[in-house]
């Protein structure tokens, strides 16, 4: 530690040779002195991924087995995850706070679906009950992109919620 008192210049003095600069740059410690960190977790640890990633892999879990039997009819279509919806409802939605929606095609853009991830967790009791809901939410979604009923998208669609 160095005492504090009148600083001092720290250029090289006047007449002083100075030193040939040093090839390898020299390794710090962070400023409490207690080294460099590391990752908390490790990457082979479950709770290394966020929950907001784990969703993304049920939203696409559920997307691909729907793009087994239906790939030619969602050929082009965007499938995405919004935490929350927007604070103003779409003119067909009656009460209540969306799990998903669907857009058409509109202006050059391509049919999307949307699955907000808030509201479904919310609603999941655990993650056995959370990977169903959202493979609901987005076999509805994709009923109404197609325009089919969700049963006849996947025979095993659940509508007793």
């Amino acid at each position: 530690m160095t005492p504090l008192g009148p600083s001092r210049p720290t250029g090289p003095r006047r007449g002083a040779v100075s030193a040939p600069a040093a090839a390898a740059p020299v390794r710090r410690r962070d400023r409490r002195g207690r080294g460099l960190r590391g990752t908390v977790l490790p990457m082979s640890t479950p709770g290394y991924r966020t929950r907001a990633e784990r969703f993304d892999d049920l939203v696409l879990d559920a997307v691909e087995d729907l793009e087994r039997r239906w790939a030619r009819q969602l050929e082009g279509a965007e499938f995405a995850v919004e935490d929350v919806p927007p604070s103003n409802p779409a003119p067909w939605e009656h009460g209540g706070v969306p799990l998903g929606r669907y857009f058409p095609a509109d202006a050059g853009l391509p049919h999307r679906v949307v699955v907000y991830r808030r509201p479904v967790e919310a609603r999941a009791a655990d993650p056995a009950d959370l990977a169903d809901l959202v493979r609901d939410v987005v076999v509805e979604q994709v009923a109404h992109l197609l325009d089919r009923s969700p049963e006849e998208i996947d025979p095993g669609y659940d509508d007793g919620r």
